[in-house]
């Protein structure tokens, strides 16, 4: 008898591992998923105006080829290419990402501490192991670059001090220094953007990051992808997956995609699994979408992204949308849009009811929108879970609960279900859900979540 499979959650991870049983010519297995729609966080939002919207600022990028095959297969020429033109405003000015690489374009007093503190760290080397993730920024780029942008800006982006977070899970997040690089830039006064594993990407013409989703969706078996299911229980000794509508899925392996800490008070017998599940720390989101009537303005009309490090500004990012896909605004050539992103945590709080608003002020302070640019759409969704947060012991419990779960038939993977940021881009979490069942047809390894390291440096 064949395995019986059932996949909990429908977004990339899910889908990754229902696509890959239908590839392997696996029947099977089942697919269910909470909500009413597949994407999960990948999914996207068309408001009452027409304008759409991500969760979240996706841009599509590959460690993998078998993903890339994927998404030429799924959208073929549907695809626009983009190459990364990334910024950071502060100081009243844009400064080009990665901002260490780009000293120059600092106050003249900042420049000087900056440069002043990488040199610091060319000569007097730190000679013990960071303990956490601001040791790692202050041995790394010195007290300058720490104070001026890195702490501030990370503080804001996850909600949490640098201090509460490892340091293990950066992969290829992270720029590094190469201060001879950057002192030379400072003294040509030149510019350095190249870095990074997003130089370029791709985006759908039409539907938002949701149309890769829900394309893949739709090659899929309509009677075995399950929506408005949500699990409530799994009982690894009758091997059953219960769902809130009282039916039961019988298993003999699961995968799952739901956060992992949600999971852990799920499983019975527990055998002392929900004892781990208050450990997790997480951020939420707020997406704030602004749709404006109009051209897009020159200053930004080649501009992907921009980071916000002062706190004088809500978001710590904001994406020029409508420039991934001109059908991305309601009436292409007459509109533009503005996507915000902001954190929250029980560290940084958020009043839900005045955010939307206090990003539009926000991006008039920053000159992003002017005086005269009319906003015609504003549109917000706060995501209860928007990052995996890489809590100073979060190594340590997931080696302990992980194999436990394992041991039981449960393998938990994906952006929360999986709980390593390092690895939940798209590509990454799509190659879980695929690993996941090569593993379990024919016991290749799943490289994706054992080993990040090896897979970012691709």
């Amino acid at each position: 008898m064949t395995k019986r499979i059932v996949i909990i959650g429908g977004g990339p991870t899910g889908l990754g591992a229902a696509w890959r049983c239908v590839e392997r010519g696996h029947e099977n297995w089942v697919l269910l998923e909470a909500a009413d729609t597949l994407g999960g966080l990948a999914s996207s939002v068309v408001d009452d105006n027409g304008f759409t919207w991500d969760l979240g600022g996706h841009v599509l990028f590959s460690h993998y080829e078998y993903f890339d095959s994927l998404m030429d297969d799924l959208l073929a020429d549907t695809w626009n290419q983009h190459v990364r033109e990334a910024w950071v405003w502060m100081r009243e000015r844009f400064i080009p990402y990665p901002f260490q690489n780009n000293l120059w374009r600092l106050p003249d007093d900042e420049v000087a501490a900056c440069v002043d503190g990488l040199l610091e760290t060319l000569l007097e080397p730190a000679t013990e192991e960071p303990a956490n993730f601001e040791e790692w920024i202050f041995n790394s780029f010195g007290r300058g670059v720490a104070e001026v942008f890195m702490i501030p800006y990370n503080s804001k982006v996850w909600a949490y001090p640098p201090a509460r977070l490892s340091k293990t899970w950066m992969g290829d997040r992270v720029a590094s220094v190469d201060v001879r690089r950057v002192v030379n830039n400072v003294l040509r006064r030149q510019d350095d953007v190249g870095w990074g594993p997003n130089a370029t990407f791709r985006f759908p013409q039409r539907g938002g990051t949701g149309a890769i989703w829900n394309t893949l969706a739709s090659r899929l078996p309509g009677n075995k992808v399950l929506t408005g299911q949500r699990v409530t229980g799994i009982d690894t000794s009758r091997r059953v997956v219960t769902t809130q509508a009282g039916d039961e899925f019988p298993f003999d392996s699961v995968v799952s995609t739901m956060p992992l800490d949600e999971l852990l008070t799920r499983v019975t017998p527990d055998h002392g699994l929900d004892e781990s599940a208050d450990r997790f720390l997480w951020s939420s989101s707020h997406i704030v979408g602004v749709g404006v009537d109009g051209p897009t303005p020159d200053a930004l009309s080649t501009k992907c992204w921009m980071y916000f490090p002062e706190d004088e500004i809500p978001f710590y990012r904001a994406t020029v949308f409508s420039n991934y896909s001109q059908w991305n605004v309601s009436q292409p050539g007459q509109q533009w849009s503005l996507m915000c992103e902001v954190s929250e945590s029980i560290h940084r709080p958020v009043d839900a009811d005045s955010i939307a608003q206090a990003c539009v002020t926000g991006l008039r302070r920053s000159g992003l929108l002017q005086a005269d640019h009319e906003v015609c759409s504003l549109w917000h969704r706060r995501l209860p879970k928007g990052y995996p947060t890489p809590f100073l012991d979060r190594d340590a419990t997931l080696d302990a609960v992980e194999p436990a779960l394992r041991e039981r038939g449960i393998y938990t993977r994906g952006r929360f279900g999986g709980w390593k940021y390092e690895v939940s881009n798209q590509d990454h979490s799509l190659m879980q859900g695929v690993e996941y069942i090569d593993h379990l047809l024919e016991g290749t390894p799943e490289l994706t979540w054992f080993d990040p390291v090896t897979v970012n440096r691709r």
